[in-house]
C-alpha cells in the first residue's frame, strides 16, 4: 500500500501559501513541496493531493491519503465532488484543481483518512512544516488561475 500524507498552508488566506507531501511505499520515502505568492489554504490542500498522485509511477497498488482537510476529505468521501461535477461546478471554488484531480481519482481510486491537524501525527506534522517552509521561501511561484480570477494577472 502507498501511504500519502498531505497538508497545505496559507498566510492570510489569501496570502502566501504552500503545500507539503510525504509519500511512503515499503522502505521508500519521498517529500514534495512548493510555495506560491498568493493563494488559499484550500487550494494548497487540494494541490498537495494532486501533486502526490501525479508523483506516483505505478498503478494497481492501493493508495491511502491522510489529510487534515475536511474540505478535501468530505468532498470526496461524501460524494460532493461528483454532485458538483454534474452541476458543472456552478458557484464552486477551485474548479481548475478539482477538474485536475478527477482523472487522478479515477486512475488511483484513493481511500481518504481524515487526521486531526497539529495533533502529534508525525507525518502530518512533517507535511505542515514542508508547507510552511515552502510558503516562506524566496522563490514563490504564481498560482496563475487564482491570480487571474482575482484580476491580478
Amino acid at each position: 500500500m502507498i501511504r500519502i500524507y498531505t497538508d497545505g498552508a496559507a498566510k492570510g488566506n489569501p496570502g502566501k501559501g504552500g503545500y507539503g507531501v510525504v509519500l511512503l511505499y515499503k522502505n521508500r520515502r519521498k517529500e514534495l513541496s512548493e510555495g506560491f505568492r498568493l493563494t488559499t489554504n484550500n487550494r494548497m490542500e487540494l494541490l498537495a493531493v494532486i501533486k502526490a498522485l501525479e508523483a506516483l509511477k505505478v498503478e494497481g497498488i492501493p493508495v491511502t491519503i491522510h489529510s487534515d482537510s475536511k474540505y478535501i476529505v468530505d468532498a470526496i468521501q461524501k460524494g460532493w465532488l461528483w454532485s458538483w461535477q454534474k452541476k458543472g461546478f456552478k458557484d464552486k471554488k477551485n474548479v481548475d484543481l478539482w477538474k485536475r484531480y478527477i482523472p487522478l481519482h479515477l486512475k488511483y481510486k484513493p481511500k481518504f483518512i481524515w487526521v486531526k491537524g497539529h495533533d502529534g501525527n508525525i507525518e502530518n506534522e512533517r507535511c505542515d512544516r514542508l508547507a510552511v517552509e515552502a510558503a516562506n521561501a524566496l522563490d514563490l511561484k504564481i498560482d496563475d488561475v487564482y491570480e487571474a480570477e482575482k484580476g491580478i494577472l
